[in-house]
């Protein structure tokens, strides 16, 4: 599930039911069970692995298709083709059943003449030989015509089948380009689904580390139209390095509806660029050695409509490392500011704003400073990958869902405080 979605059901809960709120929110990581909840997607994604190799499957017979009726359309522009030989020998046997029949006919030509030629004095034996010599090229004649007729037919025929297969064959290669660019979008369209079921898919399963230290420092107040910029710092006070880390953090009101005014962006050192906490945090870009912090800057801006009220930036660190294995901070952190109204200068003086540090802060870095926590958080499962830090390509996704435990669990414990201040009051 997604954090952000995972913080709006948190912090509705916390709205209503505050103490039920705070007893179970280790448990806000899955809003079902966890087993059910994996179960689910692992059945999700096997439906999604099958759907690609259905469509690969399609896409891999269409380019089958289009290959074969290419090779068919090649072979019968050749001069192999059977139908392609048979026109040609069809067309050669007509030629020579045409050259014959015009060689009987002059040969009829010839014998009708030498008839109509004879001398009146000739004999009976003359006359008899050029009208038997007349009879014989005209059956010659005639049987050279339906020899001909015949050769002239099948030549045809030979050639309008090999002109059908070949409009035949260009019609179906279109059909079947068709059916491949169909099955190339099916196909894409498959992939990216499991894709981004498989981003979704739990990771390794991540576990408290007592060694990752986090706090979050800042302004006490900021004037409504102004920023304040809070200081997260993720100490390693453990003996190991830890590889790269990151967090997850949320900023929202304590007294009202305050939250559609806030505004949170995040920057480093290796991410100067403020830029907002989305759903999957923010990370750095380098490992963290024993004894040594890296900070993050969380500024919270503040609109210029923004009634007086009580506001709280929390924030829950996490790391992974290049094996795979994971881990978040037992506690989390927050740090509480006023939201305040902006002083109208009197007559005659200059006017000032008060509260936050606007975007002058420093960005984070290492540092050794001690620190302090609040909260404490419970064991989830890693999902998604965090922000780019635009420091390189090497950045490794982090287990953000434990950050996110830590960061409610935080933040309903300061509601449940405040709100019993303010019922004791």
């Amino acid at each position: 599930m997604k954090i952000r979605r995972i913080v709006a059901t948190a912090v509705a809960a916390a709205v209503t039911t505050p103490i039920v709120f705070l007893s179970a929110a280790p448990a806000f990581a899955d809003t079902k069970p966890a087993a059910q909840q994996t179960q689910d997607q692992k059945s999700d994604i096997e439906k999604l692995q099958l759907a690609v190799t259905k469509a690969q499957t399609a896409y891999d017979a269409a380019v089958v298709a289009v290959n074969k009726l290419n090779d068919t359309l090649d072979a019968l522009a050749g001069d192999k083709h059977p139908l392609v030989v048979a026109a040609v020998d069809a067309k050669k046997a007509s030629d020579e059943a045409a050259a014959a029949k015009t060689a009987a006919d002059a040969k009829l030509d010839a014998a009708q003449k030498a008839l109509a030629e004879l001398p009146a004095d000739a004999t009976e034996e003359q006359k008899t030989a050029a009208q038997q010599a007349v009879t014989a090229a005209e059956t010659e004649a005639a049987a050279a015509k339906t020899t001909a007729e015949t050769k002239a037919a099948a030549a045809k025929q030979a050639q309008d089948a090999l002109d059908d297969a070949r409009v035949a064959a260009a019609r179906d290669l279109a059909a079947a380009q068709e059916t491949k660019k169909q099955a190339a979008k099916e196909l894409d369209a498959a992939k990216k689904a499991l894709e981004a079921a498989l981003e979704e898919e739990p990771g390794e399963e991540c576990e408290v580390d007592k060694s990752l230290v986090t706090s979050v420092t800042g302004p006490k107040t900021i004037t409504a139209g102004a920023s304040g910029v809070f200081t997260f710092r993720i100490t390693n006070k453990g003996k190991a390095e830890l590889g790269e880390v990151g967090g997850y953090a949320e900023a929202f009101n304590l007294s009202e509806d305050l939250d559609k005014y806030l505004h949170l962006t995040w920057s480093s050192s290796t991410s100067p660029k403020w830029q907002p906490v989305g759903e999957n945090g923010f990370a750095s870009s380098a490992s963290l050695k024993p004894g040594k912090s890296f900070d993050f800057k969380l500024k919270v801006a503040v609109d210029s409509k923004a009634p007086a009220g009580d506001g709280i930036v929390v924030a829950g660190g996490a790391y992974i490392n290049e094996d795979g294995s994971c881990g978040y901070d037992e506690d989390g952190s927050y740090a509480e500011f006023g939201i305040v109204k902006a002083h109208k200068p009197a007559p005659g003086t200059t006017g000032g704003s008060t509260g936050g540090n606007g975007n002058t802060s420093q960005q984070g870095g290492q540092s050794t400073t001690p620190v302090t926590t609040g909260t404490t958080g419970t064991s989830t499962t890693a999902t998604g990958s965090l922000a780019k830090t635009g420091a390189g390509s090497s950045t490794m996704p982090i287990a953000l869902a434990g950050g996110a435990a830590v960061v409610l669990g935080a933040g309903a414990m300061v509601m449940v405080r405040r709100r019993k201040a303010g019922a004791d009051a």
